[in-house]
């Protein structure tokens, strides 16, 4: 194939990137591109050379870089620890846990081994913060600490 063909479907694709939500055409008009200029520079390829390079770069591209890609834009900053993302949150309990004690809480629609770290019985459906996470423990108090 042509070399400037390559580079009207690169130049074709990201215009496509522009039009539509998300960033994934980006990393097809890139590989396009590059796949057009080496093909320019090396004096031409094979076409099965062209489309194997167009793919492996577009892909390879595409899961490599999208993730770090989406965070940049959307300035997501990605937890050290999953879990930690847990403390702060609010979470409540489904049964009576006394001070001290283990009993059930709900987080974000999931049941939970919860130990209350207060000093006082804390009731059933009172809303209660998560101040650590223990494995699948959840040290909680009352909302108001």
């Amino acid at each position: 194939m042509d070399w400037w063909v390559w580079i009207v479907i690169g130049l074709g694709l990201l215009v496509a990137e522009m039009v539509t939500p998300g960033i994934f055409f980006l990393f097809f008009g890139f590989g396009a591109l590059l796949v057009g200029v080496a093909s320019v520079l090396a004096g031409g390829f094979p076409l099965w050379v062209e489309l194997l390079a167009f793919s492996v770069t577009s892909v390879a591209a595409l899961l490599l870089f999208r993730t770090t890609l989406l965070r940049l834009i959307h300035g997501i900053k990605k937890p050290d620890h999953p879990v930690d993302s847990m403390v702060g949150t609010l979470a409540t309990p489904l049964e009576d846990i006394p001070a001290g004690a283990v009993g059930k809480a709900e987080l974000r629609g999931t049941s939970w081994n919860a130990r209350n770290q207060d000093a006082v019985t804390l009731e059933k459906g009172r809303r209660c913060q998560v101040v650590q996470v223990e494995g699948l423990t959840l040290l909680i108090k009352s909302e108001q600490q």
